[in-house]
């Protein structure tokens, strides 16, 4: 795990009864448990979020698969009573709209 062995975990063990005693020892150890396995809980929970991820060509394979689904469903801007002919002459008003508008309103001293 980090090295230890067992005389080094039996070492670590008799030091900590000789510090915290006998009396208290059991519930230490129950919540340094308590304690290792919330944190193990915890990186395995972020572990699982990271996987969750989408990888990047992925992202782009799922794209290029829900483009012409999305095309399809699209919803209209227009109202439905709305044509390509009336969006036509809509251009051409508006064109005529903004070039009266820019036309100059006398003789220009150049």
């Amino acid at each position: 795990m980090f090295g230890i062995g067992f005389p080094e975990l039996l070492l670590i063990l008799a030091i900590a009864l000789i510090v915290i005693g006998p009396k208290r020892l059991p519930d230490v150890a129950k919540a340094l448990g308590r304690g290792l396995g919330e944190f193990k809980r915890a990186t395995d929970e972020m572990k699982q979020s990271f996987n969750d991820i989408p990888k990047p060509q992925d992202l782009g394979k799922q794209l290029l698969q829900d483009e012409p689904q999305q095309a399809k469903s699209a919803p209209s801007v227009y109202p439905p009573e709305h044509s390509a002919e009336l969006d036509a002459a809509e251009a051409a008003e508006q064109l005529a709209d903004d070039q009266e508008t820019t036309k100059p309103e006398g003789p220009h001293d150049v």
